[in-house]
């Protein structure tokens, strides 16, 4: 009776749980060939595993990686002027964002050089103090070479002269200008003087020849500054106005250059 009752009972079970089919037990990995090498708690080495993907990858036409690795040389290659591959140069990169511009530079120098030149009204648009920098500081190093630590003098006497010309300039012209463009313009124009004071370090210029050599600066330095500010402010009646204050901060220049202090 108890046997006929089970019997019942699971035939009823089955019939509302039908029967599976008994699973495979779980596998965490497929059997295959195993590696004489393997054994448990080993690490596989990781350029095999490489090797072994990236050649599974390039036959599979998975993706590939790759590049150009610069070779890392010593410390010295730090000093070395090779770079990299496609890298601009330094000053490239550099002198936009300081606002230095080469051309500029070398077109302001070039009308210095040459003062009977037609003078554009636009050359200080662009305005900028990197010549004039460069100019000023070679001044004082050949002055300190010849034996005249004048710099403190220089920075004094160009600072005090810039202001001086952009008050009259801005009481003489009906155009303003600002304070940048005098500096500069005063600056580049300075150019001359600055070869003299190359001179002065191979020779003594307290002399005749020292004498006609600054005058010749002066005129030099004083008729393209003059000529600069001329043009730019549109003032071509008042330019020896404007010539006789700037041939008086040159003047100081040239004392400089000509005599020790001592």
């Amino acid at each position: 009776m108890w046997q006929d009752n089970s019997y019942s009972s699971s035939s009823t079970q089955n019939a509302y749980y039908p029967q599976q089919n008994q699973a495979t037990p779980l596998q965490f990995y497929s059997p295959g060939v195993a590696d004489p090498n393997f054994y448990p708690g080993s690490r596989p080495s990781l350029e095999g595993n490489m090797a072994a993907g990236a050649q599974g990858n390039m036959a599979q036409g998975g993706p590939a990686y790759g590049g150009n690795i610069q070779h890392v040389g010593g410390w010295w290659t730090a000093f070395g002027t090779g770079g990299f591959e496609g890298e601009p140069p330094l000053l490239e990169g550099m002198c936009p964002q300081l606002g230095i511009n080469f051309s500029h530079i070398r077109a302001k120098t070039l009308t210095v050089l040459n003062p009977f030149s037609q003078v554009d009204e636009h050359i200080m648009d662009d305005a900028d103090l990197a010549g004039p920098i460069i100019f000023v500081f070679c001044f004082g190093i050949f002055l300190l070479f010849s034996g005249k630590p004048n710099f403190g003098y220089i920075y004094g006497v160009g600072l005090f002269g810039s202001i001086s010309i952009y008050t009259l300039l801005n009481l003489m012209a009906e155009k303003a200008i600002d304070a940048y463009r005098v500096t500069s313009v005063l600056g580049y124009c300075l150019l001359p003087m600055v070869g003299v004071g190359g001179i002065s370090v191979a020779m003594t210029l307290d002399g005749l020849f020292g004498y006609v050599l600054s005058l010749v600066s002066i005129i030099w330095c004083t008729y393209s500054a003059s000529g600069i500010f001329v043009a730019v402010l549109r003032m071509s009646d008042q330019r020896l106005l404007v010539a006789y204050p700037v041939g008086l901060l040159y003047g100081c220049f040239a004392l400089m250059s000509v005599f020790s202090g001592k």
